[in-house]
């Protein structure tokens, strides 16, 4: 098992509002007893990553708090599905019991992003929010187009070493795009590691841009989603055709996560989601202690890592777009 405990503090994460108090079964958030349950073989699509506490599997996306205790609105919890220069389209499983992370397919083959000069896949740690739920029931005020049914996404553009898969870090927000694709509202929240040597210096992604110089133009590029428009789908248009402000990102964050409550309550219905959580027992429709879940699930009671399969060689290719994000001739692009 690998402890994530040098990757956030050690401070117990406070409730979400709406939660209970703790049965005796139920343990408070505690993120020095976190460890991963990882199985199965890496770009294969039976690979699957659970969160534990204190050895119990327990679900990333309902179960983190989406606030570390103590901390000032802007900082929140994510967790990491794709580390920085990894080309895996790994995500959170919605529709199992915990909602593992996972290895997303089509075509029933494992996904894949290409790597478009000059960036090796995302320059970025890509994640999401726990606790919050883009609402696929509700147009968006903001965009005037529903959710895309999946937790909130995020980029931590920290300078510090790559993550990996399922770790859990606090996060500054500087901003955030509104992208829309496939007709559905899809935020992308731009933040950065509170341990970063900048991170109390950079309060939005304007102050980013005086430290890391380029930085806000490739990111803004990247999540028009290059690996789209290098599979001839084109690129996904951005609300506005700029940066939300971090006090528009933490109001819709704050949205998100009332989104998750009334999903979690029942009082939004949507089937293909999985609501099984460990730590409040008043949603008792949903509610297992941690230490019983690996039996009721039938989740693996100890992790077995294979070695990785081989990734398609392509992968390992630069592409290349010109500066109207078309894709530059002479390239043979296999998926």
């Amino acid at each position: 098992m690998l402890s994530i405990l040098p990757l956030i503090s050690l401070a117990a994460a406070a409730a979400v509002s709406g939660s209970a108090a703790k049965s005796n079964d139920t343990k408070s958030f505690d993120p020095s007893s976190l460890t991963l349950r990882e199985v199965g073989a890496r770009n294969t699509l039976d690979w699957r990553i659970w969160l534990e506490q204190d050895g119990n599997p327990i679900s990333f996306w309902h179960d983190i708090p989406i606030y570390p205790q103590g901390n000032t609105p802007n900082i929140i919890n994510m967790y990491v599905e794709i580390p920085r220069w990894t080309d895996g389209k790994i995500e959170t499983k919605r529709d199992e019991p915990l909602n593992p992370i996972f290895h997303d397919s089509k075509k029933n083959k494992p996904r894949f992003v290409f790597s478009v000069w000059p960036h090796k896949s995302y320059p970025f740690n890509y994640g999401s929010i726990p606790q919050t739920w883009e609402d696929s029931t509700v147009i968006h005020n903001f965009t005037g187009y529903t959710g895309d049914n999946d937790p909130m996404d995020i980029f931590d553009v920290s300078s510090l070493e790559p993550a990996y898969v399922g770790q859990l870090k606090q996060v500054k927000v500087l901003g955030g795009l509104a992208m829309i694709d496939d007709n559905e509202t899809d935020w992308k929240v731009i933040a950065i590691d509170v341990k970063d040597p900048i991170a109390s210096q950079v309060n939005n992604v304007d102050d980013l841009e005086k430290f890391h110089p380029g930085s806000k133009q490739a990111f803004y590029d990247c999540s028009m989603q290059y690996y789209k428009v290098i599979k001839g789908a084109g690129k996904n248009t951005i609300y506005g055709n700029k940066y939300q402000d971090p006090d528009t990102m933490l109001s819709v964050i704050r949205e998100s996560n009332e989104f998750w409550l009334k999903l979690m309550r029942g009082e939004t219905q949507k089937k293909k989601i999985n609501r099984d959580q460990t730590s409040n027992p008043r949603w008792c429709k949903t509610y297992t202690p941690s230490s019983n879940t690996t039996a009721k699930f039938n989740i693996p009671a100890k992790g077995n890592i294979l070695p990785p399969a081989e990734r398609p060689s392509q992968y390992d290719h630069w592409y290349y777009l010109d500066k109207d994000f078309n894709i530059a001739p002479g390239q043979v692009i296999q998926e």
